[in-house]
């Protein structure tokens, strides 16, 4: 990956948006297939590397949370496997919450736990409080809160 993302053209940032914008108002509508297929549309206009450019981020992170809250965890895991290597996606609190949540999910506890805290520290208690609490129930019993 390169140290700073691309920038991409103006016609394809537009497409992009318009998938993507599309894809968010069929998850808000709880449509999840529908919106992973606009957002597997908008995927297919970043140029190779795909993890070098900003716009794949938000991708991977609406697919990403559309994948975890229709139950899809294997798919989930794997959108944010890949984005944790795109450029803004470290340090990013929703996109921790989510794989610490995934992690959690599997068993995998201590990554879970660091990646729940990563969460925490960036945004706070109050990202927790949409999901199901037992998220952060267990980071409480890793750390004080």
């Amino acid at each position: 990956m390169s140290s700073q993302a691309q920038e991409l053209d103006k016609l394809t940032y537009e497409e992009i948006t318009r998938l993507c914008k599309n894809g968010d108002e069929l998850a808000t509508q709880k449509r999840y297939d529908d919106a992973i297929s606009e957002y597997n549309k908008a995927w297919k206009f970043i140029p190779e590397p795909k993890n070098d450019w900003e716009a794949s981020t938000w991708i991977l992170a609406a697919m990403a949370d559309a994948c975890f809250l229709m139950g899809k965890r294997k798919s989930a895991r794997q959108a944010l496997e890949y984005v944790m290597t795109c450029p803004g996606a470290i340090g990013n609190p929703f996109l921790h919450l989510r794989y610490g949540q995934i992690l959690f999910d599997d068993g995998e506890e201590d990554i879970a736990a660091d990646e729940l805290m990563r969460a925490y520290m960036g945004a706070g208690i109050d990202i927790f409080e949409k999901d199901d609490p037992k998220y952060l129930a267990f980071l409480k019993t890793k750390a004080k809160i």
